[in-house]
């Protein structure tokens, strides 16, 4: 499957070759993320929904420039679940040229758009929730989401909406009032 990065979550992990002694263990290096909110002043997962994502070191993916993986398309492999219970989703490489994604991975706080009960009815046909952590009213949810896909927050119902400019490239747009629901 093919997945454009529209966002990431606030926490990283990262995880050496395990024969640490060898020079080339930064090479076979992965890199996890996964959500986040303050407990106490300090960053934490808090999931109500477990998940990460992965980056391995050798699939154009930097770890001192994340932000380069901004709307850039991976080849992926499906979300799998864990023996822990939680999904794990594989990004194995960055394409070198743009391609029409099947999903957006979008990360979206409470702050954007409102709390989303994860128990009802609240994102539309194909979304995959990848990971929320929750703590008071603080939340972060990581979203595998397709093309014209919806979510309903807190201050209401976000779509995904390609871009006519950059084809493998979409936004998450709060619904105008009017619109159909």
């Amino acid at each position: 499957m093919l997945v454009t990065v529209m966002g990431v979550g606030s926490i990283w992990e990262r995880r050496l070759a395990v024969n640490s002694d060898k020079p080339r263990r930064f090479v076979r290096a992965a890199f996890y993320n996964t959500t986040g909110v303050l407990v106490n002043g300090e960053l934490r997962y808090r999931w109500r929904i477990g998940g990460k994502i992965r980056f391995n070191a050798v699939g154009g993916f930097s770890p001192n420039y994340p932000h380069r993986s901004l709307n850039r398309v991976f080849e992926c492999k499906e979300p799998e679940t864990t023996a822990g219970g939680w999904k794990l989703v594989l990004f194995k490489r960055m394409l070198s040229c743009p391609a029409r994604p099947d999903f957006y991975l979008f990360v979206v706080r409470s702050d954007q758009t409102g709390g989303i009960d994860c128990g009802t009815a609240s994102a539309g046909e194909g979304v995959q929730y990848v990971a929320v952590s929750e703590h008071d009213r603080e939340q972060e949810a990581m979203l595998l989401m397709p093309a014209y896909s919806w979510v309903r927050g807190g201050l209401g119902t976000f779509y995904v909406e390609p871009s006519s400019r950059q084809f493998w490239s979409a936004g998450l747009r709060l619904e105008r009032a009017g619109s159909p629901a």
